[in-house]
């Protein structure tokens, strides 16, 4: 068994609500402790053996995890969420979790955070957790940058979900650019050396 299949595995899950605007994700922060200390991000966690299923895919059991933890955490329950990506940590990361981002669309509920997990939790356009990003107010890393920018794309929770169903793979290479630090995937570069960070592709 080599190293990218020892590598532990995560579920993610992005909750999309319809609103005025077009649409709300759900974003949390975390404590700042542990891992993303401090950081928005979105509900998940790590694959745990009640999880997985005899045989199951990867990608299902980072699904159920996935939808777990994001009972666990913000207290919705979600049935089946859509796969969106799979992002793979780059070989200089001091924890290495391949993670797997799942989209759906959020059951009626109130949000019930974990109070040893999730400090806040907010509603929120993609277009305005990049500029609160942006202007310093909260820290974001790569993978929930980039899934809200791609988001930030779309007019209606409908039209996000549709674009669904296919991983989008993203196997990070950390790099430096005149800008400073930068992570690339593929044709695709993140400008990461100031804010607000700029996502640029091969001919931009």
């Amino acid at each position: 068994m080599d190293e990218v299949d020892r590598m532990p595995v995560a579920g993610t899950v992005v909750l999309l609500r319809p609103a005025d605007r077009g649409f709300d994700v759900l974003v949390m922060r975390r404590p700042d402790r542990g891992s993303f200390a401090g950081a928005w991000v979105f509900p998940g966690g790590r694959v745990e053996d009640v999880d997985r299923e005899p045989g199951s895919a990867e990608v299902d059991d980072a699904r159920r995890a996935g939808i777990r933890e994001t009972c666990e955490e913000v207290g919705l329950e979600i049935a089946e969420p859509v796969v969106l990506s799979r992002w793979q940590p780059p070989p200089e990361a001091p924890v290495r979790i391949r993670t797997w981002f799942f989209l759906a669309e959020a059951p009626s509920g109130d949000v019930r955070t974990s109070p040893a997990e999730v400090v806040d939790a907010v509603w929120i356009s993609p277009a305005e957790a990049l500029a609160a990003h942006g202007s310093g107010e909260w820290t974001l890393y790569p993978p929930t940058w980039v899934t809200l920018h791609r988001l930030s794309r779309y007019d209606s929770a409908a039209a996000a979900l549709a674009s669904a169903g296919v991983a989008e793979e993203f196997s990070t290479r950390v790099v430096r650019s005149p800008s400073g630090a930068a992570f690339e995937w593929g044709p695709l570069r993140l400008e990461a050396g100031s804010l607000p960070w700029r996502l640029v592709e091969d001919g931009d």
